[in-house]
């Protein structure tokens, strides 16, 4: 990469963060902008997109380790007993059958990608993102417990599909005949592995931080920085002993909110501020790198693909997984819509582009132009139709049950909107 591309890039950071607020209001949020920045550098020849930057890894697995560790970790696992059946719907009935009806559709429209590539687009382009849909979550004409159910689904499936799209892109491997490339059986003992050990790391973590803080030993203002090593220390320590380090990092997240006590909240914010910076740097090497890829092995089924990703293939198994719920129609049909695809899906593809070349072509494109269609679609609509069902929410009446307090959306660059009585606040106490 150039030096002007860097200078570049660090100018287009900080003139974001001046002019933020009225990009936002005007639709052009975080990802859109970004990916056109990217672009334009890979237009202009400053980014080599046939040959990319040796350092993208690193960043692109630093990105996806905070991402899931914080997801999981802020998360309030023990007040989400309310709405559990919800939640169990659509992560354990609607992720799996969003998983399968991806991969089918990926096998019936591409047979040259084989069972491996077809599992690959089908798995990484099942998880949401909540950050492209913030007006959504964050607006209080939506009901709290829709605006919850957005945000746990979202936290929660893009870790639960890791392990299927890192035994896709390892089965993808050794069907290639890739050196290196390992059985899916090992992977998935690299997957239980990583389980155990982010799950002890997390839990242990969590408890020390909290025994120290309640013996004053641990300096408030540098938790985030602690807690910000755990979460590497999850992933690092996994690779260690053999085991799947993104795997870690969920697992340890979950642990660590469920261990670290009342504070956890606060100490993540480091964290997300982190993987907020970082993400913004994916979204430009999506724009740099993986647009240019979509372009070159752009067919018109790809975007028939991405279409019905993001409508009957999303649609369709939050419908079947909602029966019984207790959600009506219009409800349904909007949570739906807002299973916008993003960061995930995105570090996913890359992953996948890094590990195995040239193989992954095309199915990278279609996980390109699924998310690059999310990203404008969900991006450019999350506002008004949230309005607008936020209204005839209300004029259905009070929310059933009440209101829930609803924990803050992942930021990932974007700027939060919260009304205090929105904030999501733990209980007053000690830890």
């Amino acid at each position: 990469m150039e030096l002007t591309a860097v200078v570049l890039i660090t100018t287009v950071l900080f003139a974001w963060t001046l002019v933020s607020v009225r990009l936002q209001q005007a639709d052009l949020t975080a990802p859109i902008v970004f990916t056109a920045v990217g672009t334009a550098l890979a237009g202009f020849g400053l980014v080599n997109h046939s040959s990319p930057p040796p350092g993208i890894t690193p960043v692109v697995e630093v990105t996806l380790v905070w991402v899931l560790f914080s997801d999981a970790a802020r998360l309030p696992l023990q007040q989400l007993r309310r709405d559990v059946g919800r939640y169990v719907r659509l992560l354990g009935v609607g992720l799996p059958l969003t998983i399968v009806f991806g991969w089918v559709l990926a096998a019936w429209f591409f047979p040259q990608f084989g069972l491996w590539l077809a599992l690959l687009v089908g798995a990484a382009l099942a998880p949401t993102d909540a950050a492209l849909g913030v007006p959504v979550v964050t607006n209080p004409a939506v009901p709290s417990r829709i605006r919850q159910l957005i945000t746990v689904e979202s936290g929660l499936n893009d870790g639960i599909a890791t392990p299927v799209v890192m035994l896709a892109i390892a089965g993808a491997a050794a069907a290639a005949g890739l050196e290196s490339a390992e059985s899916p059986g090992s992977a998935a003992v690299e997957l239980l592995i990583g389980a155990g050990a982010g799950a002890a790391i997390g839990a242990g973590g969590g408890w020390l931080l909290r025994l120290a803080r309640r013996s004053g030993s641990a300096a408030e203002d540098f938790a985030g920085i602690g807690v910000l090593a755990l979460s590497l220390l999850a992933y690092t320590a996994s690779l260690a002993v053999g085991g799947n380090g993104f795997v870690a990092a969920f697992c340890a997240g979950l642990a660590f909110g469920t261990c670290a006590g009342e504070r956890a909240p606060a100490e993540l914010v480091f964290v997300e501020q982190m993987s907020g910076l970082v993400s913004l740097l994916v979204w430009l090497a999506f724009g740099a790198i993986t647009i240019p890829t979509m372009l070159a092995h752009f067919v018109p089924l790809t975007l028939v693909y991405a279409v019905l990703s993001l409508t009957v293939m999303r649609m369709l198994p939050v419908a079947l997984a909602s029966i019984g719920a207790g959600l009506d129609r219009n409800t349904i049909l909007f949570v739906g819509w807002f299973g916008p695809r993003g960061l995930a899906s995105l570090v996913f593809a890359l992953l996948a582009l890094e590990a195995l070349g040239a193989v992954s072509d095309q199915a990278v494109a279609v996980i390109a132009a699924t998310v690059l269609l999310s990203v404008l679609a969900h991006g450019l609509t999350a506002a008004p139709l949230a309005a607008r069902y936020g209204r005839a929410a209300a004029a259905a009446g009070p929310e059933p049950g009440g209101p829930v307090p609803v924990a803050p959306a992942p930021a990932r660059g974007l700027s939060r909107k919260h009304t205090p009585a929105e904030r999501f606040r733990p209980k007053r106490g000690r830890a």
